[in-house]
């Protein structure tokens, strides 16, 4: 199973967490605000496939999962077409402007499936 950690600078992220889940995912949702700056330490934890974070600039979460555990990154982005791009680009840490959609979960977490398979 593809495990996606979210995170979101106001809290949020409930609704890509349910689209991810319906898409197969297992979902680690960081609660509180700022949430979006312990998005490389939670993926560290808990050895996640990949992760998103929200934000007004869409890209402090995944710049600090970058620099901090060397995940691949992209961000400020502001569009699913975006984060399917970045999947299929091997990136790990994804960084998008607030876009809590259950669409954008769905997508990336077919992206990744359609890319690099499910795990056991």
């Amino acid at each position: 199973m593809v495990t996606v950690v979210i995170a979101d600078r106001l809290g949020k992220g409930q609704n890509v967490a349910k689209g991810a889940k319906e898409a197969g995912a297992n979902v680690i949702l960081v609660p509180g605000v700022g949430a979006d700056m312990r998005l490389g330490d939670v993926m560290k934890e808990n050895n996640a496939d990949f992760g998103v974070s929200f934000c007004g600039s869409g890209g402090a979460g995944a710049i600090t999962a970058q620099t901090k555990y060397k995940y691949p990154a992209q961000y400020g982005m502001r569009s699913i077409q975006e984060g399917i791009t970045a999947i299929q680009n091997g990136k790990k840490a994804l960084g998008f402007g607030f876009m809590d959609s259950a669409e954008l979960g769905k997508a990336l977490v077919e992206a990744y499936i359609k890319k690099f398979g499910q795990n056991e």
